[in-house]
């Protein structure tokens, strides 16, 4: 082979690569985004857009700026080292990884429940069937991405197309609402009322529990790390929580259109109603579309990234951890489809959940000075100094939230 055909072949392999680098850089940020973007995802925007009007564009603002920090410190700590959440947390004290695992895979599975529900009820808006064929449909869908040989390939490709759905109508339902676009501005950086409940919710929603680790888990698993990958990983961070902006202030615009109306949503299914107040029964119909996409992705990135935590446990987990997601989606929709919601179950998981922001952001920013984690890594003083800020500061208000739970 000539000199040219070789330095050909090497051409088209670098471009492959550079492709395939940056197709999963976008599948982890999707992943973090569409992950965070649930059920609950809907009604929390929809909710606190009743309570706060246009003052709860401050609220996103303020929580994304927080998601950013928090979010950059876990994904670079995480490239660096080339461990996962928990390796880390167990050099920085051994048995923390642990706890941390516990609490993770308790918190997926439980609110994986709460997703399998929303994809049945997204499907019994779109198509009219029923909640639990809804569900179980779904969870056949989420089980096949697991059958196929190259699962992470196939799921960043779902995952991707999932978001663009969502952004896409739930920009156009916000258009259809004509809302007070100038309004909103103005309360973003002057707002009329500040509810810092609402801030921290959000703060959980987006980057709390397993969605912490979520897209640096599958950078790890597609081989992107060490300090050469920052830059990139920085970026798809970033780009991540972008996505996420993108669809808050979409449904947030479409809510405010309907609140500054003075039309009554209903409170049995908030989010249902704003898409159906703002364009009839086929609203209703985008709402159902919205809704499993989110749930769905939800299921998919609970799954992946709360299995993710127990894969180094032991050989054998790592070797079947694509039956073992599946084992956990099965689990998720038998407990939805022969017992319900069980309420008591999911308002621990929820307490936990408020305690693994700060737990898993902290132990980050501790292993980030540690040799035996990140070698002679120099982390950035401003990244840690946010991001201890946010630890702190969210350690507190969720030992407030579990003392009021229980």
């Amino acid at each position: 082979m000539s000199e040219k055909a070789i330095a050909k072949d090497l051409s088209k392999d670098d471009f492959k690569n550079k492709n395939r680098t940056r197709s999963v850089l976008l599948g982890a940020a999707f992943l973090m985004a569409t992950s965070s973007v649930g059920p609950g995802f809907l009604t929390q925007t929809t909710v606190f857009t009743q309570q706060l009007a246009a003052s709860f564009a401050f609220v996103i603002l303020i929580s994304l700026v927080l998601d950013v920090f928090a979010q950059v410190n876990v994904w670079r700590v995480i490239a660096v080292s080339g461990l996962r959440g928990h390796e880390i947390a167990n050099r920085v004290l051994p048995g923390l990884g642990v706890l941390l695992s516990i609490f993770i895979v308790i918190g997926g599975l439980a609110f994986n429940i709460g997703n399998v529900a929303g994809a049945g009820l997204g499907l019994n808006a779109m198509l009219g069937i029923s909640p639990i064929t809804g569900s179980i449909i779904s969870a056949v869908f989420a089980i096949m991405i697991f059958l196929i040989k190259e699962a992470g390939k196939v799921m960043d490709k779902v995952i991707q197309l999932a978001g663009v759905v969502m952004i896409i109508l739930m920009v156009y339902v916000a258009y259809t609402t004509s809302p007070p676009v100038g309004e909103a501005l103005i309360n973003t950086v002057k707002p009329t009322q500040i509810d810092v409940l609402a801030i921290v919710t959000l703060i959980g929603g987006s980057v709390g529990g397993y969605i912490t680790f979520a897209g640096g888990h599958r950078l790890l698993d597609a081989g992107i790390k060490g300090v050469e990958s920052l830059p990139e990983v920085t970026k798809s961070s970033v780009f991540g929580i972008a996505v996420t902006g993108v669809m808050r202030v979409a449904l947030f615009l479409a809510v405010l259109g309907v609140v500054s109306q003075g039309l009554a949503i209903n409170p049995a299914n908030p989010p249902a109603s704003v898409f159906q107040l703002a364009a009839g029964n086929i609203g209703y119909r985008i709402f159902g579309v919205v809704m499993w996409a989110a749930a769905i992705t939800s299921v998919v990135g609970a799954a992946y990234t709360s299995v993710s935590f127990i894969r180094s446990f032991h050989p054998m987990i790592d070797k079947y951890h694509n039956y073992i997601i599946i084992l956990f989606i099965v689990i998720s929709s038998a407990t939805f489809a022969f017992v319900g919601q069980p309420v008591s179950v999911l308002i621990l998981a929820g307490a936990l959940n408020a305690l693994i922001l700060p737990l898993a952001l902290g132990t980050i920013l501790i292993g980030a000075y540690k040799k035996d984690v990140v070698g002679d890594y120099k982390h950035p003083l401003w990244l840690t100094i946010t991001g201890a800020i946010i630890a702190i500061g969210m350690g507190y208000l969720a030992i407030l939230t579990v003392l009021e739970q229980f």
